[in-house]
């Protein structure tokens, strides 16, 4: 009872604190994309890339910029990666080799973060600081560039302009990741987060063996890493290590840091759009989804179904024990309604159905409330969709936010879903008929099949969580799920912003007594029934060989 009354105090001051947050940071996110002042140190900026910040583009103008930025920082990233052995603070480590390099640089440039290798024994300081920790925070920044240019294609009109990527990413990065992340940072220290340029100590466990522990820069990259919903870890084991995550306060911090920006987004889209109602319709949407996923996860791992469980009281294992069972599920239910990946406890260790659900929150497409950016965008583009299903329904052309949903922006929301299901079921497909696929499970059956599906769910969502009990090292894992991280970060962006210039080029249409009420409570239950059966309908039989056969 004390567990489970400390559990629901964690969730009600979690929700009661992003309560107070969606406001004045939604409108600091709105001030910062939507004002026409540039500071001095982002003209300093502009003038170094080359860049007119007077300048809009059109969506193709912005998709080139989104895709040329994020492939120079791949190259940039995989020859920082090769060549760590040369560099300052390397700590003696060698190069990262070819395959595992492209994995990583794509991981951290596509918001992914998944890590096929363990950080504090394969990267030294320097890569760790000004590589993957500067795509942490600019790969963040590109989610909200791409969902305020497609929030601009609703609230403009005959026009092909969204605005310019070079200066939203930019400002989103100098004016709100940079300074949230100092901040958090400092809070981390003194939570007992370590932040230093040590190679590491020799210390005397009680057993009487010698252990080096690495230090590092630690406590910077955790606040970014987190508050990006980027995910990679310092350390391979990730926000379980003291180091990381110290305290029960800190990972309360951690969940909070994780979910700010994501919840506040709808408050910045409900400003844009002209009515704050509109903002409160699609948070509280994305609320019923998480609080529905976090309550079950919460039982599910806190029944005691088998002899060790019943025993205990929970499903204890693979969690840390200063967190416990529940507040670890809290955890791993909002890291995978985001799109962070961060742990602090093994997922692959979880009940049957609780580790179902962390696959089920991936495959919704993290829009509960989602990664910073992506989030928002996907609930919009289910909200086309419910229109879309409205319209069919009172025959009648459907329309948003006084845009009308014809075939073309149809094609582009259909192509949008589309993507990432085709990613994940044909590259589980692949991997569970070939041999280098199977060579790397180490479990077969349900449990084994849960495994491959975890794993390009969340490469494809751009999660970056993972399954234990999968070998993702090699070569064929390495570049099949490199290859659904990349495509499963750009062609989503591409068909976002090409429905965002659809968008744009239109002329609005005034309300009349047809139109469907998008601010309405109706509305919402629509959203969330929509959003529902299109994932029930395009995973239930990945699901039910899966995780559901596994659990019934």
């Amino acid at each position: 009872m004390g567990d489970t009354t400390a559990a629901i105090l964690f969730i009600a001051t979690l929700i009661a604190a992003l309560a107070v947050v969606y406001r004045p940071l939604g409108d600091h996110l709105y001030r910062v994309v939507c004002s026409t002042r540039h500071l001095r140190a982002e003209r300093v900026i502009y003038r170094l890339v080359g860049v007119d910040p007077g300048g809009e583009q059109s969506w193709s103008g912005y998709a080139r910029g989104v895709l040329a930025f994020s492939a120079v920082s791949v190259l940039f990233l995989y020859a920082f990666l090769r060549l760590q052995n040369h560099l300052w603070l390397s700590l003696g480590l060698p190069a990262v080799d070819p395959d595992g390099a492209w994995n990583t640089a794509v991981s951290f440039v596509t918001n992914t973060d998944w890590q096929s290798y363990s950080g504090e024994s394969t990267l030294g300081h320097l890569v760790q600081m000004t590589g993957l920790a500067v795509q942490n925070f600019v790969s963040a920044a590109v989610g909200i560039s791409v969902a305020v240019a497609l929030v601009r294609g609703f609230t403009r009109s005959r026009t092909d302009r969204l605005g310019n990527f070079w200066v939203d990413l930019v400002r989103v990065t100098v004016r709100v990741l940079l300074p949230i992340s100092a901040v958090a940072a400092l809070v981390l220290i003194a939570g007992g987060a370590v932040q230093n340029l040590s190679g590491g100590t020799d210390v005397h466990t009680l057993t009487g063996a010698v252990q080096h522990v690495t230090g590092g820069p630690v406590a910077s990259q955790e606040a970014i890493k987190v508050l990006g919903t980027n995910g990679g870890g310092f350390y391979n084991a990730n926000s379980a290590h003291p180091f990381e995550n110290p305290t029960a306060w800190t990972n309360w911090l951690e969940v909070f840091l994780l979910l700010a920006i994501p919840v506040s987004l709808p408050r910045t889209f409900g400003r844009m759009a002209g009515g704050d109602r509109q903002g409160y319709a699609i948070v509280a949407a994305m609320a019923v989804l998480a609080v529905g996923s976090i309550v079950t996860i919460n039982v599910l791992q806190g029944s005691h179904h088998g002899t060790v469980p019943t025993a205990v009281g929970a499903a204890t294992e693979g969690t840390e024990s200063r967190f416990g069972v529940l507040d670890s599920a809290t955890f791993a239910a909002a890291t995978t309604l985001t799109s962070t990946g961060a742990v602090n406890s093994a997922h692959d260790s979880y009940t049957p159905l609780g580790g179902g659900v962390t696959i089920l929150n991936m495959l919704l497409g993290e829009i509960a409330p989602g990664g910073t950016g992506s989030g928002l965008y996907g609930m919009l583009i289910l909200a086309v969709f419910t229109v879309f299903v409205a319209g069919l329904m009172v025959g009648r052309t459907p329309e948003y936010l006084g845009k009308k949903i014809s075939a073309r922006e149809v094609k582009f929301a259909s192509l949008y879903f589309l993507s990432t299901p085709t990613l994940v079921l044909a590259g589980t497909a692949v991997a569970i008929v070939t041999g280098w696929g199977r060579a790397g499970m180490l479990n077969s059956g349900t449990h084994g099949l849960s495994e491959v599906l975890y794993a390009f769910a969340s490469a494809s969502n751009n999660n970056g969580s993972a399954f234990a009990g999968l070998t993702v090292s090699g070569t064929g894992y390495n570049t099949a799920l490199g290859l659904c991280m990349l495509l499963g970060r750009f062609l989503p962006i591409v068909f976002v912003l090409g429905l965002a210039g659809s968008l744009a080029a239109q002329q609005p249409v005034p309300a009349s007594t047809g139109t469907l009420r998008t601010d309405q409570p109706l509305f919402v239950g629509m959203l969330v029934g929509v959003t529902l059966v299109l994932v029930a309908l395009t995973f239930l039989p990945a699901l039910a060989l899966g995780p559901l056969a596994e659990g019934l």
